[in-house]
């Protein structure tokens, strides 16, 4: 269902597009009741008035008798375009100049500026989809991995919306005839049948706490994971690091503390984007240098989002192993994977130490032994109670959906606990229409211009 337009989403607005700085090309794009009549008075070529939608012309844009660039324009008549107005995409080549020059013609001859987002906020007021689609086609520009463009794609092609919306649908139901028992209060009659309630309520509490625990996984897919690579000296940290990302990233030496200050690479791993950090080795140390990354290693650790202990298990007992973890004193939530080195050195009985720990995986960093093994435990470690690799299951990315989740979840416990306790129609009614708003918030179907204009002031210019 379109939405009213505010004056200034009536004016026929023009922004870059591709990336600004010299390029093979660049697409200028106008929308608005206005753009195919301001490219015409820019255009030699065919009268852009009289062609189909959905057509290419070649021709020139002059301003005047002088002729700016030989271009290529791309018609898209509403509403069979992204805005579901009259589009026009006008792909030049890619100077700087040439750029300036066009959208300044351009604004001169009427069109405005567009701000940030608003070729999607308008795609959104039009119903071309809803305000969860639009958050994540942003996600879907922002997508650095396989992972983050599955979980992106599947959002702006409306699986999250649609499970929302069959949720929201059920519940309305429920609302409507609480709301018809308000109507008839003095009569004193039920409409809603409370046990059906009370399941319904359940199942949707079931839906919000898993869309709730995707979170995690979701920040994770679209942020990253800091992993620290935390030990004490010629554990063989560096040694790991150039493993994992399989170049020679750091330097490698027998001697102890070479490692002074943090270096830092990305790799993917199944999709999920790993950002590892080699840190400097644990001890103490009258070494002023060693002693800041020292120092520099026991802050990044407590800023990380995983955490590699590595040990070697040929001088390391379980017992000195535990006491070099809690002497970390990781914050709550920040999760540990023991990394026992050295496997190729080591005898049966070190081995045999721990082979019964938990999150505990045995290497040779420097034969790659064990290495698969160590990124199979990164992973569950990340995806907590699982990730299904269709993409059939719905991961929520965005901040704004895990918040209102989290709202909407209080308020439907609160509406478990008004029918255990038999609470009144109107206290029911009330936590139910609350539990609606919010759900609605992510959607849309319930938003403020404060609410679109943060969303929308996060995407580019030409988006």
């Amino acid at each position: 269902m379109a939405v009213a337009l505010p004056p200034s989403l009536s004016d026929t607005i023009v922004a870059l597009s591709t990336p600004p700085g010299a390029g093979a090309i660049a697409l200028v794009r106008l929308s608005g009741p206005a753009a195919i009549h301001l490219t015409d008075e820019v255009f030699a070529g065919k009268h852009l008035r009289d062609q189909p939608s959905h057509t290419l012309h070649v021709g020139t844009v002059r301003d005047g008798e002088r002729i700016i660039d030989e271009v290529v324009v791309s018609l898209f008549r509403g509403p069979h375009s992204y805005t579901r107005e009259d589009v026009v995409e006008i792909s030049t080549h890619g100077s700087d100049y040439i750029v300036q020059e066009l959208l300044g013609l351009l604004v001169r001859r009427g069109a405005r500026l567009a701000e940030a987002g608003e070729f999607t906020k308008r795609a959104f007021l039009h119903g071309a989809f809803d305000l969860a689609q639009a958050e994540a086609v942003a996600d879907l520009i922002a997508a650095d991995s396989a992972l983050s463009h599955q979980v992106a794609m599947r959002q702006m092609r409306g699986g999250f919306s649609q499970e929302l919306k069959d949720l929201r649908g059920r519940l309305v139901q429920f609302a409507a005839l609480l709301e018809l028992e308000l109507d008839f209060g003095e009569e004193d009659v039920e409409f809603a049948d409370r046990t059906g309630l009370v399941r319904l309520l359940e199942e949707v509490q079931t839906l919000v706490r898993r869309l709730l625990r995707s979170f995690e996984l979701g920040n994770v897919i679209k942020h990253g994971v800091t992993t620290v690579i935390a030990g004490r000296p010629n554990a063989g940290k560096s040694t790991l690091l150039n493993a994992l990302l399989n170049e020679e990233r750091a330097i490698v030496s027998a001697i102890a503390g070479t490692t002074r200050d943090l270096i830092e690479d990305e790799v993917s791993l199944d999709g999920i984007r790993f950002r590892f950090v080699d840190t400097a080795g644990l001890r103490d140390t009258t070494d002023v240098v060693e002693s800041m990354g020292v120092e520099r290693t026991l802050k990044r650790v407590q800023q990380a989002a995983l955490v590699i202990y590595l040990f070697d298990i040929t001088t390391t007992t379980p017992t000195g192993l535990q006491a070099e973890i809690d002497a970390l004193q990781l914050p709550a939530g920040i999760p540990l994977l023991a990394v026992g080195n050295k496997l190729d050195v080591a005898s049966d009985t070190e081995q045999a130490a721990y082979d019964e720990r938990p999150n505990t995986v045995l290497i040779a960093a420097s034969r790659g032994d064990g290495l698969d093994e160590l990124r199979e435990a990164l992973l569950t470690r990340v995806r907590g109670e699982g990730l299904d690799r269709t993409g059939s299951s719905t991961i929520v990315t965005n901040v704004r959906h895990a918040r209102s989740l989290e709202q909407a979840a209080l308020h439907l416990e609160a509406v478990v606990q008004g029918l255990a306790t038999g609470a009144g129609t109107e206290l029911l009614a009330a936590d139910l229409r609350h539990a609606l708003a919010t759900l609605g918030q992510i959607t849309g179907e319930i938003s403020s211009d404060d609410l679109l204009t943060s969303i929308f002031t996060q995407f580019c210019i030409g988006k």
